[in-house]
């Protein structure tokens, strides 16, 4: 394997840990979820407990988080959707150079998420607030967009690093 590989792939930690906390991140969504619409419907049939105003818009709001940085982590594992019906009549040279041309287009797609989302952070979002929390900005309702644009953009730099290495060193147990 040549040197610069070797080099290189001492930064795999980093993507590891950006996976653990992006999924960890979904996973408190999750429970965050699961525990405030649990309290929510409740509250609409048990009398003494309160049925938080704040609460449809609050699990909306993680639900926005949750999808967009689990299509992160899907690119990290490559479980994201893609066409592979012809890859078995296709030469794997092909197959490679589609595939890698398939993430840098996913990688701009993640910039325009980083840049464009956060336009729409300080901007949209900072002049709005929840209608049942007139104290919270709407800029939260946004930063999921440029938020998951950083998760994908960490995760497209790996898979394109990959997919070059590919070309330069053959898998082992071939």
């Amino acid at each position: 394997m040549p040197a610069i590989f070797k080099t290189i792939d001492k930064i795999k930690p980093a993507y590891d840990l950006t996976d653990r906390i992006v999924m960890t991140i979904c996973k408190l969504l999750l429970i965050g979820d699961i525990l405030i619409t649990s309290v929510a419907v409740v509250g609409r049939y048990v009398s003494f407990i309160p049925d938080p105003a704040w609460s449809e818009e609050v699990v909306l709001t993680f639900m926005s988080y949750m999808a967009v940085l689990s299509a992160a982590l899907a690119i990290r594992r490559g479980a994201h959707i893609r066409m592979t019906a012809f890859d078995q009549f296709l030469p794997s040279k092909l197959i490679k150079v589609s595939d890698l041309v398939c993430d840098i287009a996913v990688m701009i797609l993640a910039l325009v998420m980083i840049f464009v989302g956060w336009k729409y952070c300080v901007g949209l979002g900072s002049k709005g607030t929840y209608v049942s929390m007139p104290k919270l900005s709407k800029f939260w309702m946004y930063f999921p967009v440029p938020l998951a644009g950083v998760a994908m953009l960490i995760f497209e730099l790996e898979a394109v690093y990959n997919h070059i290495k590919s070309f330069f060193v053959e898998e082992e147990g071939k």
